[in-house]
């Protein structure tokens, strides 16, 4: 996967646009960020989970995803090694993180 292919992904959910946080593409639904790219570096993206779902994915495809250092990992925020990924897992972890950020009524429409 590459950068080009998580940002078109990233915003094909309902009301997703484009930012940028701390010299950082950003994805956010509402004003409110659920994905990154380029964090720690250009190689990685970041997806906004729960702490079960981080769990779930990363023992699903642990050369994929890790947890971000510090609290943001604490809290679920998973990196994800865009090079090794695939679209699909990728695809359902966007999807988790979007629903995790978009309003009660927008996320019921997903």
């Amino acid at each position: 996967m590459t950068a080009g292919d998580f940002r078109k992904l990233a915003l094909s959910f309902p009301e997703a646009i484009e930012s940028a946080h701390m010299h950082h593409p950003d994805f956010r639904v509402c004003g409110k960020i659920f994905a990154t790219l380029g964090y720690p570096d250009k190689n990685w993206a970041v997806v906004k989970l729960t702490p079960e779902e981080q769990k779930h994915f990363i023992q699903s495809d642990p050369k994929v995803f890790r947890p971000v250092k510090g609290a943001w990992g604490r809290r679920g925020n998973a990196n994800v090694y865009l090079s090794a990924a695939k679209i699909d897992i990728v695809r359902q972890a966007l999807t988790a993180a979007w629903r995790n950020t978009a309003p009660k009524r927008l996320a019921k429409t997903l």
